[in-house]
């Protein structure tokens, strides 16, 4: 009987890491790409880290849930915003990309996407924001840059 109950414990012990494991999307895969591959993979071409141009995203109980990035193309001078998940990653969930150029309005990507939201806009001689927003359970989280920077 002993050995019964023992194995009754032990089986739903693991029953009950499985189900919390499953069940938070924190414990997801790491996302397979970069930033700079998620602007070349939406719009071709050599994208490099702008300065000043990466935020992390925390939900308010401190998961990491994204990070944001501002991306720059010299050839084109094209800005290219990417917001990568860290949560539900493979799984398709909220998350979005936006920017605003200088003169202009927000411009956004959001969708239902496995890995990243990414957006592209032309900003010679201007000044840009950045945003980015991923859903975390049932709410938006979101975090970027709300001042004008890197201008040019």
């Amino acid at each position: 009987m002993r050995g019964s109950a023992r194995r009754l414990a032990v089986s739903i012990l693991a029953a009950t890491v499985a189900a919390m494991g499953l069940a938070s999307p924190a414990q997801a895969a790491t996302n397979p790409f970069t930033a700079a591959q998620a602007c070349n993979n939406d719009f071709g071409g050599s994208w490099a880290y702008a300065s000043d141009g990466h935020r992390s995203i925390y939900h308010s109980d401190g998961t990491k849930v994204g990070d944001v990035y501002l991306m720059y193309n010299g050839a084109t001078g094209y800005n290219c915003v990417a917001t990568l998940k860290r949560v539900a990653v493979g799984s398709t969930t909220g998350v979005s990309a936006g920017i605003r150029v200088e003169g202009g309005s927000w411009v956004e990507d959001p969708g239902n996407y496995k890995y990243y939201a990414a957006i592209q806009r032309s900003a010679v001689d201007k000044c840009v924001m950045y945003r980015g927003e991923v859903m975390y359970f049932t709410s938006w989280v979101s975090a970027g840059r709300s001042s004008w920077g890197n201008c040019g």
